[in-house]
């Protein structure tokens, strides 16, 4: 955790954030939902698409936390 106190800018940039991280997943959802049963090259390369998508929308909720104060070690059990 830091000492500084996060802006109300910074709320607002973690706040979009996390709605594009959700989105983003919505997505992978959506076309998860839609898959048929025998994927096809182009189903394959849509769903690596879009698990890009939601993991670079994850590392920028990321950076948004850290930059609002939420800053957190690991979670990865020890």
């Amino acid at each position: 955790m830091t000492d500084t106190q996060p802006t109300a800018d910074d709320r607002e940039t973690l706040r979009v954030a996390a709605a594009a991280h959700s989105a983003a997943a919505r997505a992978v959802e959506a076309f998860l939902r839609r898959l048929p049963e025998v994927p096809a090259p182009a189903d394959v390369a849509e769903y690596a698409t879009l698990l890009s998508q939601e993991e670079r929308a994850r590392g920028e909720r990321q950076a948004a936390a850290d930059a609002a104060g939420l800053e957190i070690g690991s979670m990865e059990s020890e």
